[in-house]
């Protein structure tokens, strides 16, 4: 059976973030992407103008119907917004069962809009990372989960081991803000692993921890462990990275369809 994964998070009118991104990137990693949407944005490569919050019960009401039905095999979350959404959305986690679940703990638009209100960071704390099969944050995400400046490979394993005490099996402390070529963190209470790859010299850089995030959790889906999913996942967007897109007057969008044809043991 293809392996079915749900995302929840915004909508990105511009097509290279959030929802758009996670389903392209489920659908070329041949798995079946479904949608719980938190939020609409009008939004383009150059920034965010407008969001549009999706009230808390139908954001729930959108999880029930898919967990209800189709079956989740495996999921992640991406901007959530406000602290009601992130209460609902943990909610349902925790009342269908649904695992794996990826947090991509998403707080800054990558033209530097703000996607998460500060109360908000404490409720992904507190309901959403004990439920977290993994856990994605960036430099910027890591800090503020971590309450402590995360600005090396350092201080990326201390931003790691105490963001791992708040509940969720694996952490990726994410390293692409860095000089030189990006090395991320894996870090599941007991083992560190560096995951490296050659940085990629393009600006067109939209959507990157999304995709990045959907596609581990197509490959959890698939039945990797997360070690192997979160390496292969890397190999995928390296592939969407250089073959990015010059769309619009900001950072364009990454080339989705480069990504078709990985597979599991491909």
């Amino acid at each position: 059976m293809m392996p079915r994964v749900l995302t929840v998070a915004g909508s990105d009118s511009g097509g290279g973030a959030g929802i758009q991104a996670d389903l392209k990137t489920i659908t070329c990693l041949g798995g079946y992407g479904m949608s719980a949407i938190t939020a609409l944005t009008a939004q383009n490569t150059v920034g965010v103008s407008g969001i549009h919050a999706v009230p808390p019960p139908f954001v729930a009401q959108q999880i029930d119907a898919v967990a209800e039905d189709i079956g989740i095999d495996a999921a992640k979350t991406g901007m959530l917004g406000e602290r009601p959404i992130v209460e609902a959305a943990a909610d349902c986690v925790a009342r269908h069962g649904i695992r794996p679940l990826v947090v991509d703990p998403v707080m800054v638009a990558k033209s530097g809009d703000l996607l998460l209100q500060p109360d908000a960071v404490a409720a992904i704390r507190e309901r959403l990372l004990p439920l977290a099969t993994v856990v994605t944050p960036n430099l910027h995400e890591a800090a503020a989960l971590a309450g402590t400046e995360v600005d090396d490979v350092a201080s990326m394993r201390r931003a790691a081991r105490s963001i791992r005490q708040l509940g969720p099996d694996w952490v990726l402390v994410k390293g692409g803000h860095l000089e030189g070529d990006p090395t991320d963190i894996l870090f599941d209470g007991g083992e560190f692993r560096e995951v490296s790859r050659p940085r990629v010299d393009t600006t067109d850089t939209h959507g990157t921890g999304c995709t990045y995030s959907a596609a581990i959790a197509t490959g959890l889906a698939h039945g990797m462990d997360v070690p192997e999913a979160v390496e292969w996942a890397r190999d995928a967007l390296q592939a969407a990275l250089r073959h990015a897109l010059s769309l619009g007057r900001g950072h364009g969008p990454l080339g989705h369809g480069s990504m078709i044809g990985f597979r599991p043991g491909a």
